[in-house]
């Protein structure tokens, strides 16, 4: 399937919202908490059977992203879009079936495996893409498409509940609601599909810089690169600190407060997590978009020393002032979030446009390190301080501390990052000419 070929004066500012169509549907995979009693009532689960599907629907992201990203660079957007489309909803249509058997392992299936690899694919999808219509200001682009992943889940979780409230919570009304999701995933994520276009050889801004000038290095050869690896652990500690909060988020500020004159009730807890996902969001758009202005480097010294400030301060004196609790797990969060959005530009940054998109999939295998990582760190050490006889902010003070020790290896990794040496630079192979020439045809096309 070759790409389409935006033709003359079609506006580049329909590129994003043919990406948001897409993040703004798998992002639905932050909501899958939502799904979770129900299962484990109707179908009697434990909550480690009931995180399956969504555990392993984050590892086929990763791996799908990474072993799938050339595919996605040498058959374009709209090809990815597609296979993104068919995984996501099948996986959803799969889940029904599972859950209408009672069937569990169909869901796992079904969620986890099929939908993870929509996951996967449809993450990068648009990157290279959106980063080749705004070379100008790659890290504002990428930040709006991935803003949708990080937003998928607030428009997702209200309408699943409202959708088990209505179709009931049994087995049936989950089956229904799964329905559901897939066909209307199915018909929201096809308006991208029709709408993504690539720019056409020459600028495809009036004015602006041509794409693909510049280094262009493939996705085999960055990573042999040590540019590649320290972008790699930059990338692995920021989103390891950043969901250490998240996912304990609810327990960690009720615990914190738990022996203070005023504790935090569930509703405020719930509060909480809401707004950590709304930073998460404002972060991607918001300092990915700064980095254009400061430069990538610059804003990743922003996200790993002032991260590592702010989980100093909840360490220290964060049980003593709930606006100062609150305000520094924002500004982390904010952090996590546009530490996603920014690294597909600080790619384009070192290794060109070429493969961008498959380099960035390689990258997200320290997404799926991270996502082990850090809820084991928080976790754990909250199980032994908590046999030990501690309570409140105690149960944290230690992973709090070593999140400060990851981040300050990520910022000395960021500080270790160069321009790329020109042996690695890359001179495309004929098969990759050709493929080079599908993707951007003469302007005449």
């Amino acid at each position: 399937m070759s790409p389409p070929v935006a033709p003359a004066g079609w506006s580049r500012w329909l590129v994003p919202p043919a990406a948001l169509s897409v993040h703004l549907s798998i992002g639905q995979a932050y909501a899958w908490s939502v799904f979770k009693p129900p299962l484990e009532s109707a179908l009697g689960l434990s909550g480690t059977q009931s995180a399956l599907p969504f555990q392993l629907a984050i590892v086929m992201l990763g791996l799908s992203a990474a072993f799938g990203g050339t595919l996605v660079e040498r058959n374009g957007p709209r090809w990815a879009m597609t296979v993104a489309l068919i995984c996501f909803s099948s996986g959803f249509l799969i889940s029904a079936l599972g859950a209408a058997t009672e069937q569990y392992w169909l869901i796992v299936l079904g969620y986890g495996f099929v939908g993870g690899i929509g996951l996967g694919i449809g993450y990068i999808s648009p990157v290279s893409t959106l980063i080749k219509w705004f070379p100008d200001r790659p890290g504002m682009a990428t930040g709006i498409a991935i803003m949708g992943f990080g937003g998928g889940a607030l428009i997702a979780s209200p309408w699943s509940a409202q959708m088990l409230e209505s179709f009931g919570s049994d087995s049936s009304g989950i089956a229904l609601a799964f329905l559901v999701h897939g066909l209307s995933y199915a018909v929201f994520m096809t308006l991208g599909v029709l709408l993504v276009r690539v720019p056409r050889a020459t600028q495809p801004v009036a004015g602006g810089p041509i794409a693909v000038e510049g280094v262009q290095v493939s996705a085999g050869r960055a990573v042999r690169t040590p540019q590649f690896w320290c972008l790699w652990v930059v990338l692995c500690m920021n989103v390891t600190a950043g969901i250490g909060i998240l996912e304990k988020a609810a327990p960690m500020i009720t615990d914190f407060f738990a022996d203070t004159s005023t504790p935090v009730s569930v509703s405020a807890a719930a509060g909480f997590v809401a707004l950590l996902s709304a930073a998460n969001m404002a972060g991607r758009i918001g300092w990915s978009s700064t980095s254009d202005l400061i430069g990538r480097k610059n804003i990743y010294r922003v996200y790993l020393g002032v991260g590592a400030l702010m989980y100093a301060l909840i360490a220290l004196i964060g049980d003593s002032s709930k606006p100062l609790f609150v305000l520094c797990a924002l500004v982390i969060l904010s952090f996590y979030g546009g530490g996603f959005a920014t690294i597909p530009a600080y790619l384009k940054d070192l290794f060109g446009t070429y493969q961008v998109g498959a380099i960035h999939g390689r990258l997200l295998t320290a997404w799926s390190t991270a996502g082990v990582l850090g809820p084991l760190i928080v976790n754990w050490i909250a199980d032994r301080q908590e046999e030990a006889g501690k309570h409140g902010s105690s149960l944290y003070t230690l992973s709090l501390f070593i999140m400060i020790g990851l981040l300050a290896v990520g910022f000395v990794a960021n500080e270790l990052v160069r321009p790329v040496h020109a042996r690695h630079h890359h001179v495309p192979a004929p098969r990759e000419a050709t493929d080079v020439e599908r993707q951007q045809p003469e302007s005449a096309a």
